[in-house]
């Protein structure tokens, strides 16, 4: 290992050399590969363990104890009886299964080793005979070879673990208190991830914390805010903090390459897939769930990736994800999962199913959680005579408070809305000659009496629904509709005037350049977005007013996302595309504030914020009394732009002096080159044109002679 030197000693030999360290970019400097030069990273406790197991490669060795006793004659039936149990669940090794002998009796010692092609296939197999009633008398029981190692290395004497001093760490909602009540975002682009400050006034980011190769696939935030998590090949790990973003807890999984929080941010999903050792298995799926403060796995749950493909919208290697759902609200009790005519629901009081067994549903084929109650929404379709339905249920009582049939359905999607007041269910159903397909929608009112439904059609019911998005913790709703180049776009309520319990229309707007939807998280303002063939479009339109505040374009734009307080939208383009890599800034209405361009971008995300701990009687105090409130802000508003004049005069004046010295710079290099202009003259000494006199000389000059020798006959002719 190289000698570690100290920067007291580094400044010393840059000073003695001459070298200037502020000029250098320590940054760019990058270590050999496989070699740290003495310096530890701080990584290294995470790869400490799993570099040690490797070294070790027993992770696909099993232990069998609680095997009958049997003499030699016996020997081979046993190990045949053995083999059949253990090769059903992996492939064994040649030579792989071993049951040592006594060598006095020529007995079976009671155990054997079994040694798989891989760590998955012996942790199948750990877990599916462990346990295992070979007969009454002999029970399995089963364990890693690793396990063992780890018994075996237990002191005999107890000693009190070592007690650290408290040292306390940083407030994690710190930035929550920013006097500037600006927002955070994260950005992957190359190598480095940067977490910043979006400074709208000084129209500009302001870097917050940088750090190369930070993640190996992707980073994301917890769903308040509070963690920001990275994903590696031993596991995952978070982050938090407003400035330092100290590493708060790690979690070992190896080969990780899905995480999901649940809402409440108490508990954090991984998601690793491994490849078979026999190619007509599928991958085998491991899920553990943890206590995301004490990094403990409360539940794990392994199997083929078959048994974790029913429904949902895709996730890797034919696993749905999200695999697990979580209830809605910040308490985290309940989180199920859609299996093979099952609904399973957990409870995370013990991770048990609730009541020990799942809900039997015949053929369900997808299902959603209320975002703010325990309430299920289940879709089940067609099946021999019996129609189609959307079923809600009670958790944890599993009573059906409403259920609607539905007949001729080709599919059918279910939108919640924000509070928990709505549900959508886009129902597309078959025409009387099952050639075609028109859609409807049933809405249910869920925090009404008896929970009514209402249908609702479009005025041209053969349109194709393009898309369909709810105002947040509002009553509106947007849809794209059409089957032309330019759809149209069409706004609904949920209140009638006066009439609360039926759906209007409020307008359509015709052919638009949009496909996608996004509204503002505080409501009222949405942004007709044309993604992909549309180019990046973009229509800032007030809702309120049913008015276009702004129509813009971000060229190839893939991604549209608003900040959390609603008053900041960033588009981006990310290196889906080769070019024009970056992200914009926009103001709510559609004013473009800044732009940022990367090459290699992969990720934006704005940093969540926890729900206010404002009442909505404060809330709406505060917005009935805001002129009040702003004038602060104005002031300040004020002052910054004050600055920024002054700073763009600043800037305007550097210019100005720039382009004077640069005219100076060529009238001292004129004067210098008067002399050698002169003879260029004949000795005339003044440069002005004005003082000379044009003349037009005419000059004649031979270019080409041809001889030609004409015939006396020609000539005489």
């Amino acid at each position: 290992m190289s000698e570690v030197v100290s920067m007291e000693e580094i400044r010393a030999i840059s000073d003695r050399l001459g070298v200037d360290l502020t000029q250098i970019d320590l940054d760019s400097i990058h270590l050999p590969p496989g070699d740290d030069l003495g310096i530890p990273s701080d990584d290294e406790d995470l790869l400490e363990e799993d570099a040690l197991e490797e070294d070790q490669g027993f992770g696909n060795i099993l232990v069998v104890d609680n095997l009958p006793v049997v003499p030699k004659e016996k020997y081979e039936k046993l190990e045949g009886v053995v083999r059949k149990i253990y090769s059903q669940l992996g492939v064994i090794k040649e030579g792989g299964l071993y049951m040592p002998v006594d060598p006095e009796t020529q007995k079976t010692l009671g155990y054997c080793f079994i040694e798989y092609n891989t760590p998955q296939e012996a942790e199948l197999s750990k877990e599916k005979t462990h346990g295992y009633k070979l007969d009454r008398s002999h029970i399995f029981a089963v364990n890693m070879f690793e396990d063992i190692e780890k018994f075996l290395k237990v002191p005999d004497e107890w000693a009190p673990p070592e007690i650290k001093p408290y040292v306390p760490g940083e407030m994690l909602l710190k930035w929550l208190t920013d006097e500037k009540a600006r927002d955070q975002y994260v950005i992957r682009s190359g190598g480095d991830t940067e977490v910043l400050w979006n400074d709208a006034r000084q129209m500009k980011p302001e870097l917050v914390y940088k750090r190369p190769y930070w993640t190996e696939s992707f980073v994301q935030w917890s769903p308040m805010g509070t963690y920001l998590a990275t994903v590696h090949r031993q596991g995952a790990a978070i982050w938090g903090g407003a400035t330092t973003f100290n590493r708060l807890m790690r979690y070992a999984h190896p080969q990780v390459k899905l995480i999901d929080f649940s809402p409440g941010e108490r508990y954090l999903v991984t998601y690793s897939s491994h490849e078979p050792s026999n190619p007509r298995d599928t991958h085998r799926v491991v899920l553990n769930i943890f206590d995301v403060r004490t990094g403990k796995v409360m539940r794990d749950f392994k199997g083929s990736a078959d048994e974790f493909a029913v429904g949902g919208t895709g996730g890797v290697t034919g696993v749905s994800w999200p695999v697990f759902r979580w209830s809605g609200g910040k308490e985290d009790k309940y989180f199920a999962r859609i299996g093979k005519n099952v609904i399973s629901v957990y409870e995370t009081e013990t991770f048990s199913l609730i009541d020990k067994k799942s809900i039997k549903v015949e053929n369900v084929m997808d299902f959603s959680w209320s975002p703010t109650d325990p309430i299920l929404s289940l879709f089940v379709p067609e099946c021999g005579n019996q129609p189609a339905r959307v079923s809600l249920v009670q958790i944890p009582s599993k009573e059906e408070l409403r259920q609607k049939n539905l007949f001729s359905v080709s599919d059918c999607k279910m939108y919640w809305q924000s509070n928990g007041d709505y549900l959508a269910v886009k129902v597309d159903r078959y025409t009387k000659t099952k050639k075609s397909t028109y859609t409807g929608f049933e809405l249910f009112r869920i925090k009404e009496r008896d929970i009514p439904i209402e249908v609702l059609e479009l005025d041209n019911k053969n349109d194709k629904i393009i898309a369909f998005a709810w105002e947040p913790k509002g009553h509106r709703f947007a849809v794209i509709h059409g089957d032309n180049p330019r759809p149209d776009v069409s706004f609904y309520s949920m209140r009638s005037g006066t009439n609360t319990g039926r759906v209007s229309k409020l307008t359509t707007l015709k052919g638009k350049q949009a496909n996608a939807l996004y509204w503002s998280p505080g409501g009222r303002f949405i942004i007709l977005a044309g993604m992909k063939g549309f180019n990046g479009q973009l229509e800032f339109f007030d809702v309120d007013e049913l008015d276009t505040m702004a129509s813009a374009e971000h060229f190839m734009a893939t991604d549209v996302e608003w900040d959390p307080t609603g008053r900041y939208v960033a588009t981006a383009v990310t290196s889906v595309h080769e070019m024009e890599n970056g992200f914009n800034i926009w103001s709510f209405n559609g004013k473009l504030l800044y732009r940022i361009l990367k090459d290699h971008f992969f990720q934006f995300l704005w940093r969540p914020r926890p729900p206010s701990f404002l009442s909505k009687e404060k809330e709406e105090e505060i917005a009935k009394n805001l002129k009040k409130y702003s004038k602060k802000y104005e002031a300040e508003d004020q002052d910054v732009s004050l600055l920024l004049s002054e700073q763009d005069r600043e800037k305007r004046k550097k210019l100005k002096e720039e382009w004077e010295a640069w005219i100076n710079e060529w009238k001292q290099l004129h004067e210098e080159e008067k002399m050698e202009r002169e003879k260029l003259r004949d000795g005339e000494a003044s440069d002005e044109e004005e003082e000379y006199q044009a003349k037009e000389v005419e000059v004649e000059e031979i270019l080409k002679v041809d001889e030609e020798v004409i015939p006396f006959e020609e000539s005489q002719q």
